[in-house]
């Protein structure tokens, strides 16, 4: 998989916009974000699928905690439906901080977004569900069954990622550094060897948050503000495997909390930017895909994709078709 991940911060029509640019850059794959202070990630999704022919769509990611998990089973349907079979469910625990927000607990984040999937994926198949366990559901069922839609579980803790590699299709890891990626390579293979024999192939896709352009300045400095909302989330054994200050790490975290988004990017540290983003000209950031993909199977470039998102779509285009190993 080559994907791209959009972001409705901005009109609906110019997220669209921007995926037709991904088709014809030779993305297969365009991941839409979710935070609840942005455009929706389903509506958004639909309009894109209008739009398109051919490129595979799906929320990056969902979370099963403001929406009920069969009700956002049926939302992923209604995409899967209306694009021809084009969905990718990407569902994981979702931001810890903006979740905070809405007076929501992210309790047993690893239970939920297994139970959401399973039970999903029985309702894609025509059944009728009972559920009692992180959520409820009494002969629970869709008037309409797409049949099997690919999950990709958004994963950053090693628990996360094991159950992905055990369960799902595939992994959207949320990590930029190849030293992540080793370690997580080497969850993928525990999450493997449990895997049941007629679980069909998994894809190991790196998913960071990458900023290209012309002017490297330019692209550091917009990666910036993603970098604050991995920071602000990270578990403590991620930032001591980078050697980042806890306490600096907390105070990000707090900034994004409280929505005072440019303080949380100037927070965000040199070691910090190395460390959770891809960012520079387009040959720097190749050579840093390529790195990843001595591990990963596949990879996603994540929002910002660069200070001028229109003109970054072809260059990660470019970039990503030739880290291609």
């Amino acid at each position: 998989m080559r994907g791209i991940e959009l972001t409705p911060e901005h009109p609906v029509e110019t997220v669209v916009e921007q995926s037709v640019a991904a088709e014809r850059a030779g993305f297969d794959a365009a991941f839409v974000s979710h935070h609840y202070n942005n455009r929706d990630q389903f509506g958004t999704l639909a309009a894109m699928a209008a739009a398109t022919d051919d490129i595979d769509l799906g929320p990056g990611i969902a979370n099963p905690y403001e929406t009920h998990p069969v009700t956002l089973a049926s939302r992923m349907a209604t995409v899967d439906e209306y694009s021809g079979g084009r969905g990718l469910f990407g569902v994981g625990p979702g931001d810890a901080s903006t979740l905070s927000n809405l007076g929501i607990e992210r309790d047993r984040p690893l239970r939920r977004v297994l139970e959401t999937f399973k039970v999903a994926r029985r309702l894609w198949e025509g059944e009728r569900v009972d559920h009692d366990g992180t959520f409820h559901a009494s002969d629970a069922a869709l008037n309409y069954a797409p049949g099997r839609v690919p999950v990709y579980v958004g994963a950053q803790g090693p628990d996360m990622v094991r159950m992905a590699a055990k369960h799902a299709d595939g992994v959207l890891f949320n990590g930029a550094h190849p030293r992540d990626y080793e370690w997580a390579s080497e969850r993928v293979a525990e999450g493997l060897a449990a895997r049941p024999d007629d679980a069909g192939a998994f894809d190991f896709a790196g998913y960071a948050p990458v900023s290209v352009a012309e002017d490297a300045a330019a692209a550091r400095g917009q990666a910036r503000y993603p970098v604050a909302f991995v920071v602000g989330d990270a578990p403590p054994p991620l930032l001591d495997r980078h050697g980042i200050d806890r306490e600096a790490a907390r105070e990000v975290g707090d900034a994004v909390e409280a929505g005072d988004f440019s303080a949380a990017a100037d927070r965000v540290t040199e070691r910090m930017l190395s460390a959770f983003a891809i960012a520079g000209r387009p040959e720097a950031v190749e050579r840093q895909v390529a790195d990843l993909l001595d591990y990963a199977d596949s990879f996603v470039a994540a929002a910002p994709l660069g200070p001028d998102v229109e003109a970054a779509i072809p260059l990660l285009g470019a970039v990503l078709g030739n880290s291609r190993r």
